[in-house]
């Protein structure tokens, strides 16, 4: 009877100890909310999808899930100003697609300042010559890339962030503008730091894009992936989400897990014509 005692209580301190070094490697995670998010131009035709009718629920639910960093498509000038005017500690970089200033959509990367540092910042366009304002290969106009470095105030880690919208027409574009990212990483010598490459890419996973992407970075795992597969509704209520158009891509940084967030507004239309997609991340 003594022995079986001492036997259960080894087995307890043994028991308290595995979840101590738990709590410590879970408590020694220093993680960043990363979020990707199609706005939806603002088009008077959505009717009651248009921004005017979703603009507070788009605040609001920004304001729930406070990403620490945000990369949206597809806003323009008013949307762009109206998320941060009406938002806490954020700042954002990005320029409008169509001048380099503020006409046209936006792929702006905004950021917690209480949390990050900007470091420097620049956009490119998604063409045979990314440094002026440009329509690249087949696509129907002009395509973005805003990119930016990070540093994280607490850890000091620096995170270089690409946030971008490829074509919606162009495969050639698709797969060139992959490619294109992936040859300014390694132009930039950043291939040993920790990166993040997110956007509405308007490629399935199948596709070539996806698979350049793939060979120079990490896409999420299923084991910690969570939500519905797809990420475009097309503002239809019923539809059944199985189209995926929309990633988070990393490098040299863990993923604590990753969902494609279907939340709705109070009359159950969606808050955009695409999911918000959001993964944590481990930048220790």
């Amino acid at each position: 009877m003594k022995f079986k005692s001492i036997k259960c209580l080894f087995i307890f301190t043994l028991f308290l100890s595995c979840k101590e070094k738990q709590f410590n490697k879970t408590n020694n995670l220093e993680s960043l909310n990363i979020m990707s998010f199609n706005l939806r131009y603002d088009n008077p035709n959505d009717n009651e999808n248009s921004w005017q009718e979703r603009e507070l629920d788009v605040v609001s639910f920004l304001k729930y899930y406070h990403p620490d960093i945000l990369g949206i498509q597809e806003g323009l000038h008013n949307q762009v100003e109206f998320i941060l005017q009406n938002s806490a500690n954020y700042n954002y970089i990005g320029v409008g697609r169509d001048d380099g200033k503020q006409k046209g959509e936006y792929s702006a990367i905004y950021f917690d300042t209480t949390k990050l540092e900007l470091i420097s910042n620049k956009t490119f366009w998604l063409s045979e010559t990314p440094n002026k304002i440009s329509v690249g290969w087949d696509a129907s106009m002009e395509r973005i890339c805003t990119y930016g470095v990070f540093k994280h105030k607490k850890t000091k880690k620096v995170i270089h962030v690409f946030n971008t919208h490829f074509d919606h027409i162009g495969i050639e574009a698709r797969k060139n503008s992959a490619q294109l990212i992936i040859d300014k990483i390694i132009e930039l010598k950043i291939e040993t730091s920790k990166l993040i490459v997110m956007g509405d890419l308007n490629s399935e996973p199948e596709s070539e894009a996806i698979k350049i992407l793939e060979k120079g970075l990490t896409t999420t795992t299923t084991s910690k992936f969570y939500g519905p597969t797809g990420t475009f509704n097309g503002f239809e209520i019923d539809k059944t989400l199985d189209k995926r158009i929309d990633y988070i891509f990393t490098k040299n940084l863990a993923i604590i897990n990753y969902r494609h967030i279907d939340d709705r507004r109070q009359n159950n239309l969606w808050i955009s014509d695409h999911l918000p997609i959001l993964a944590k991340v481990d930048i220790k």
